[in-house]
């Protein structure tokens, strides 16, 4: 560490950031106090940096979610092993870390079937002493401090301290009390959390949190309450918040696609949206319509499957008209191909796509205007207002939203990575793709940037009263626009699979990021430069494509300048990808990705101790252990460093007065 001399700092310097200083000294009055700070924080400058654990496209399955949470992607397990090495036989290591995952569910099958639970206690008391420990060796004592529970504070502080000779029996009767006054079970599940919280220092989530899987709201929920939480938002998640914000495209989909999955629940009992108007208004239009074409997804009551049908069908007509206006209204969308009702031949039944006439597989449009396709029968219109105002007046649904734009954004550089859900746009040729937003034509970063700033706009102006809030068109294209960072397709296909045949029509076709940045490495690495990052150290870390390890793929891309950890956490993909999804972890040694192969239920977890089964098949070691000194913190850190010395020097001259 560079060594401290005031003389460095010439006395006019310190003259213009004067006012700066004296706010400065507000918090650090005298020579003391800042000495102090600076000790302080180079101390922490020297710790090795903390674990950073990388999750994405979630889909609501919660229970696998919450799990891979819980498990920290095999982090609680390897700390577990570090701590005991062959002292504890596996079969009692595997039950401690089923302990650690779910304390309140675990301790009450323990409760029941033991013997002499005060034994348990004692001897559970001292190995989850032990692995707190080890989880919190890493840190500062001030930052584990923070970290602790309030109401056991105190304890677990002097058992995390154990030192000194002597004081074994001074331990011992600390774990006796909290046995002896009835605290023990209440401690336990303190002590697990404090650990869970320890060994993950930062979670990024990249994008996906929503659709297919039943409890979206219960992930969001978890991560509300989590410690220290980065979201880069996915084409699942804008849809939501477009939603949430009133767009009448973005609630359509929404409705879609929950009744495809059969997430009706989501919906309705999360949420609180009222689907009363909509499935009676669909009962009325297709009483006699089978709705065959729109089949559901999952387990359903054979009574509900009709309507679920009918009620897809109807929101599906609503959607590809409000999509229709959408694309009208927006020309610079170039989103013509979507105007879906454009060609089609109505008294006949046919349509035609890229010069090719096609039967449509559904003849029956009984709230179709052909003279005005893309407007809304008054029928249609009620259903909408309604809908419209459940979501924007859903306090659940707006708390979830508002904390997607609070912790979220379109990507993240953090710690020489950069994190985003679905792509940076290119070219065949590898240049950056160009689009127009509010009338200016931006590429690459700034593209992101500015489709971040118009989504909060339009979100943060959804109760304005006066003009229309076009701002949340733009949501609707990052939702399916084919230069979307967050869709990555030429389209979204969604008439041509329900009402055509040919499934040539039924092809997206992906940016051709996909094929360039995926494989040859300067392409990533030019994509970094692009994000002010240093392709030599930097990463990518990606979301949004089904790695299919069925036929082959690698979740590893460029040479390993490219990581992509959507693997099939949604259980519908499993059966394509063939594992249960991957993440990555970043620790002070380096990068370490995760494949989850297999796991059941968050039941067998807990009753059978059967761990979700997880292999490491990539590990990035580095030249050097990282520090915190190495990260963006330890930059921050560094710059108040360097603010204190001036601020000594200011003293130190008799340009600031100290306060005792």
């Amino acid at each position: 560490m560079e060594k401290f001399n005031p003389k460095q700092y010439a006395t006019q310097d310190l003259e213009k950031q004067i006012k700066y200083l004296n706010l400065l000294a507000a918090r650090f009055p005298n020579i003391q106090s800042a000495s102090t700070e600076i000790i302080n924080l180079e101390a922490i400058l020297n710790l090795p940096k903390g674990t950073e654990h990388f999750l994405s496209d979630i889909h609501g399955e919660y229970e696998t979610f919450s799990h891979v949470l819980a498990n920290a992607s095999g982090v609680v397990v390897r700390k577990i092993d570090e701590v005991f090495g062959k002292t504890l036989r596996k079969k009692e290591k595997t039950a401690l870390a089923t302990l650690i995952y779910y304390p309140k569910e675990k301790l009450e099958l323990i409760i029941k079937k033991e013997d002499d639970i005060n034994e348990w206690y004692a001897i559970t008391l001292q190995r989850l002493s032990k692995v707190a420990r080890g989880a919190a060796s890493k840190y500062t004592r001030s930052k584990v401090r923070k970290a602790m529970p309030s109401d056991f504070a105190y304890i677990i502080d002097e058992l995390l301290n154990e030192s000194g000779e002597g004081k074994e029996d001074y331990f011992e009767g600390i774990i006796n009390s909290i046995i002896n006054i009835d605290r023990a079970e209440a401690f336990i599940v303190a002590l697990c959390e404090f650990i869970q919280r320890l060994l993950v220092d930062r979670l990024h989530i990249i994008g996906d949190i929503f659709d297919r899987g039943p409890h979206p709201e219960k992930v969001m929920d978890r991560l509300i309450s989590y410690h220290a939480v980065d979201i880069q938002w996915g084409n699942h998640d804008i849809v939501w918040m477009g939603a949430a914000a009133g767009n009448l495209a973005l609630i359509a989909n929404v409705i879609r696609i929950s009744l495809r999955y059969n997430n009706l629940d989501t919906l309705e009992d999360a949420y609180g949206i009222n689907m009363l108007p909509l499935a009676r208004f669909a009962m009325d239009q297709y009483k006699n319509d089978a709705c065959d074409l729109y089949d559901v997804k999952g387990e359903a009551r054979h009574a509900d499957i009709k309507l679920l049908k009918q009620m897809q069908k109807a929101i599906s007509i609503i959607q590809f008209k409000m999509e229709g206006q959408t694309v009208t209204r927006n020309p610079h969308f170039k989103m013509n191909d979507r105007l879906v009702f454009d060609n089609v031949d109505f008294k006949n039944g046919t349509t035609v796509i890229d010069g090719k006439k096609h039967d449509l597989l559904d003849k029956d449009f009984p709230t179709v205007d052909p003279k005005s396709p893309y407007e809304l029968s008054n029928e249609e219109k009620e259903v909408m207002d309604k809908l419209k105002s459940s979501f924007v007046n859903s306090q659940r649904l707006q708390k979830h939203i508002d904390f997607l734009f609070t912790r979220g954004s379109m990507y993240l550089t953090h710690n020489s990575n950069l994190l985003y859900h679905g792509c940076i746009p290119m070219d065949k040729k590898g240049n950056f793709e160009k689009f127009e937003i509010e009338g200016k034509t931006h590429s690459g970063k700034l593209l992101c940037d500015h489709f971040d700033r118009v989504a909060r706009k339009g979100y943060f102006q959804r109760k304005s009263k006066g003009e229309e809030n076009t701002s949340l068109d733009y949501m609707w294209y990052l939702w399916c626009g084919p230069l979307s960072p967050l869709f990555g397709k030429m389209k979204m296909a969604t008439f041509e699979r329900y009402y055509i045949a040919d499934k040539e029509t039924h092809t997206e076709g992906r940016n051709p990021y996909y094929t360039l940045a995926f494989k040859e490495e300067k392409y990533c690495n030019k994509i970094l430069e692009e994000f002010d990052l240093d392709p030599e150290i930097s990463h990518i870390v990606n979301g949004h494509v089904p790695v299919k390890v069925k036929k082959g793929e690698s979740p590893i891309k460029a040479n390993g300048k490219l990581f992509v950890i959507d693997g099939g956490m949604s259980i519908p993909y499993q059966s394509v990808t063939g594992v249960s999804g991957y993440t990555l972890i970043f620790n002070s040694y380096g990068l370490v990705l995760v494949e989850h192969k297999e796991f059941s239920s968050m039941a067998h977890a807990i009753y059978e101790e059967k761990d979700i089964i997880s292999d490491r098949i990539f590990i990035e070691g580095n030249a050097t252990r990282k520090y915190v000194e190495d990260t963006d913190v330890g930059k921050e850190l560094n710059i108040q460093i360097s603010d204190l010395k001036l601020l000594l020097a200011a003293f130190r001259k008799g340009l600031i007065k100290e306060k005792r």
